[in-house]
């Protein structure tokens, strides 16, 4: 199956949440935040407001960061996948 987001959402599938911290201490699953980054997997089209067309700035394969309590979470196939709305999308990560 395929997620084909409507309007001006966004399909974003999280990075991998890091096992340890720099410093070496390993982090127990009550500890670990959900990480805030995350691949676009598919857009949407774009939508229009009050006339204007709004196009969409992110594309399949960028890596972004979005808001923290943003979106709905998805189980497809035993993959997760988040569901976002372009305005919580707050930047490209650029490596």
């Amino acid at each position: 199956m395929k997620l084909v987001p409507l309007g001006d959402r966004v399909v974003l599938k999280q990075v991998v949440a890091e096992e340890t911290t720099k410093s070496g201490i390993i982090l127990t699953g009550v500890t670990k935040e959900k990480p805030q980054q995350a691949e676009v997997i598919a857009v949407g089209p774009g939508t229009v407001e009050d006339g204007k067309e709004i196009k969409m700035e992110v594309k399949v394969g960028d890596k972004v960061i979005y808001s923290k309590f943003a979106g709905t979470e998805v189980k497809l196939d035993d993959e997760e996948y988040i569901i976002v709305k372009q305005a919580d999308v707050l930047a490209i990560v650029e490596a």
